[in-house]
Parts: structure tokens; sequence; C-alpha cells
């Protein structure tokens, strides 16, 4: 094809473009434009070398690992408007040239956003966004980019010591709608009036539609004393809720003594202190006389893994296999319990189908070892693990599905979830009301009555 007819193309492109979107565009910087575009894409077809970046800011180059090789680039993005080069070439490309391919593509179209956008670019946002985008793109809702500041809320929050609203929420894997579990005694979210089964619908007017959890979490916190206003769907109807954040210490373990010496704890989540507050829990119950245990894992959305196993070894026989991931290599890693500490005394758990992940380890050691039985109803369902990995330059980082895990007898509960041992529906009055403040229970009153009756 020959320059001057690659020259009318693009211009009909244009028209056709401008007529189409009702825009006016003076036609000389239009043929300015496109002689530069012309002559770009021309001289790298004669010349092997791709259009030099217009002005480009040096800050932000190999901002996404080694720059190209000198010389010849493989492939360009003249290429792929106007040749024939297909999708199964690519794919037989080296992963260092579809590197260098990539970085090239980048380039050229950071230079024409530079110089045709009509407003100012921040090119780190662009970036930022890309970076989301490279996660997103693997369709697992578990696996995202976390900006610093992102990841900085998300070690915050890991720790028990952050200012927001203070409430677990959930996000479900089919819909992407974002619910709260519960909010925490006495946080500023239970003092604003929200209830557990509240659907987030907007934050501060703007749809959370599209956004992962954590970008939903990452707006509801703030500064200590700032107000966010939330709106929900309650019952079908749309509730406004102006919150003011607060510094939320979670416990994430509270514990009580029930009737006929029967020791009650409930495990929130599992995360950096839980085991720590598990075993203080364990002990003080212990000395009061504890002869049975009911663990409550209801509304339990997960957590750390390696909490887990701990509070696990803190009940289960030193050598017995607590649970084993495996990746997508077929490479295995098992845990097992290390410490001569067991209680062996009848245990009932307590699930629900927001007891997910980190709880469904938890709940599938004690059933598949015979250590206990479980009460309630069918558990989330979420048999895979992620890993968190530190980006390290700039403190971001992302969370990656890494790993399927199994219970001791080597069962994925993914999708699934685990069945409970005595299916109890906890009573309609009840759904709307926080565990801590029920005046009673019908899903604890049976896990009383089935632990009466183990030895």
């Amino acid at each position: 094809m020959n320059k001057r007819i690659l020259y009318g193309l693009l211009i009909a492109i244009a028209v056709i473009g401008m007529i189409a979107g009702g825009t006016f565009v003076i036609y000389r910087a239009m043929s300015k434009g496109l002689n530069e575009i012309t002559d770009g894409f021309w001289n790298y077809r004669n010349n092997g070398n791709s259009a030099p970046r217009i002005a480009s800011n040096d800050s932000n180059d190999n901002q996404f690992g080694e720059s190209g090789t000198d010389g010849e680039q493989p492939h360009s993005s003249a290429d792929n408007l106007f040749g024939d080069h297909s999708t199964d070439e690519n794919s037989s490309a080296t992963d260092e040239e579809k590197r260098e391919l990539f970085e090239s593509k980048l380039d050229t179209i950071m230079s024409y956003i530079d110089y045709y956008f009509y407003d100012e670019v921040d090119d780190n946002v662009i970036y930022d966004a890309m970076l989301h985008a490279a996660l997103d793109s693997l369709g697992d809702p578990y696996s995202t980019y976390y900006s610093p500041k992102e990841f900085d809320l998300l070690m915050e929050s890991s720790s028990g010591t952050y200012s927001g609203i203070g409430a677990t929420v959930s996000q479900s894997m089919e819909t992407g709608k974002v619910t709260i579990v519960k909010p925490f005694i006495d946080s500023p979210a239970m003092k604003a009036g929200v209830l557990p089964g509240d659907e987030i619908f907007l934050i501060e007017g703007i749809s959370i539609e599209g956004m992962d959890l954590n970008e939903v979490v990452s707006h509801l916190k703030g500064p200590e004393g700032t107000d966010v206003k939330v709106t929900f769907l309650r019952d079908g109807e749309e509730k406004d809720i102006v919150i003011t954040r607060g510094k939320i210490e979670v416990q994430f373990v509270t514990s009580r003594m029930l009737e006929d010496d029967i020791g009650y704890i409930m495990i929130s989540e599992f995360e950096g202190s839980t085991d720590e507050q598990f075993n203080l829990a364990i002990d003080e119950l212990t000395k009061q006389g504890m002869k049975r245990l009911i663990i409550d894992l209801r509304d339990n959305p997960g957590g750390m893994v390696d909490t887990t196993v701990n509070m696990l070894d803190r009940i289960v026989p030193k050598g017995k296999l607590l649970v084993y991931t495996e990746d997508k290599y077929g490479q295995k890693s098992e845990s097992v319990a290390k410490t001569d500490e067991t209680l062996d005394i009848p245990i009932v758990l307590l699930m629900n189908g927001n007891s997910a992940s980190a709880s469904e380890i938890f709940a599938g050691a004690i059933q598949d070892l015979g250590l206990g039985k479980i009460v309630g109803t069918q558990s989330f369902g979420k048999g895979i693990v992620q890993s968190v990995i530190p980006i390290m330059q700039d403190i971001s980082g992302i969370k990656v599905t890494s790993s399927k895990y199994f219970t001791p007898r080597g069962v994925c509960i993914h999708g699934v979830g685990i069945t409970p041992d005595k299916t109890v529906e906890l009573d309609e009055d009840l759904q709307k009301t926080l565990i801590e403040m029920r005046d009673h229970d019908n899903q604890i009153d049976a896990a009383v009555e089935l632990i009466k009756t183990m030895r």
C-alpha cells in the first residue's frame, strides 16, 4: 500500500468518526495530526523503528520491567492496525518478544495520549488503572492489585486497628453485590443504624457496581471523625445513612460460660491476633470449669491460613494433618499439628452461609478428624487460598489466588461448602439482629442440646 493511499484511508476513517460522533475538528489540526501518525507508521514500516514518543516523561519509563532491546522490534502497533498479523502469530512469540511488543505499544499509546488528549494527564493514574486491570483480567474476584494506599489499609485491617465504619462486609461471587454481614458492637456503623443484610448501593452518591470488595472497603475507611454517606438497599428500598468514621479496635474473639459447664467462644475473623485471643479464651474458660465447648463461626468470612492452623494446633493431637494446599503445578504443602496441646472435650461448631475460607478450613479439620460436630447451615464454599505479595519499590502489592485447599480427607469444598451434621435454620425474627445482641438464639440452643449428648 503506498503512502498516499494510506493517508487517504486514514482521512476517510477520521471523517466517518466525526460524522458518527457529531464532532467538529478544524481540518488543519486534523491534517497535521494525520501527517504525524502516517509518517510515524510509514517510517516504522520502512526503517524498523517505532515513532518517537511525543512529550515523553522519562520518569515513567520501564514501569513494567526491563526496557526493550535496541534496534528492530518484532512487531508494531501499525502492524496490528494495517497488517494481517493474527493472534496465533503473536501467541507463538517468546515471552521476551511479547514484553517488547507490550512496551512498544504502551510507549506509543502514551505518546498519543500525551499529545492529543485535551486535558492534563497524570501518567501514574493510568499506570495504576492498568495494574488493577491486569489482576481483574484473571476473572477471579479474589485476585487484585493494591495501590500503596490500598495496601496500607489492608495491612491496617489485619492488625485489628483502623479508622472506618466498623463492619464486616461480604461480596457475592455471582452478582458482585456487597452486603453488610454484621456491624461491630458499639461501632459507628451500629450506632448509625446499619443492620446485617443491608446491601451497599452508593457511597457518597457513587455506585459501587463493578468495584471489587477491597475498593469498596477503601471508600468506607477514612480519617477518624469524618462522615461518609452510604446508600443501602434494605428490603428493596433505598436508605441513606451518614456514618461518622471512628477508630476501630476489633476484638476477634469473645467468650463466656453457658449452662452445664459449656464454654462458648465466638470467632469473628482469623486475623493476626486471633490465635492469641483464642488461646486466652480457652485458658480462661478452662479455669472456670469448662467441660464442653461451642465455637461460633457464623458470619466469619475467614482470614489468615497460618492463624487458623495455629488455632487448630491448640485443639488437635500432635502429628494430625490439619489441611493441605495444592497449586497448579501439583505441588502440595501440608500443615500438621506440632504441639502437644490438645482439647480433649466435646466440641460443637456453629456455621452458616457467611462462614467462609479459613472458617471452613477450621471446620473441615474438626469434622474430618472426628473431633466435633457442626450445627447450622451449609457454609459459603471458598476452597481456594490467596497469597498477599508486597511490591517493595513503593509498598504496593497484589493478592492472587495461588492454590486450592483440601480438608484432611482430601476434599476441596470450593463452590460446595461444608455440610453441617445437624441442619438448623436461624429463626427469621433473628436474622436482622446481631448475634451478640440476641435475647435467645435457636441455633445456639440446638448446639447446646447436641453437645449434651456427646461424650
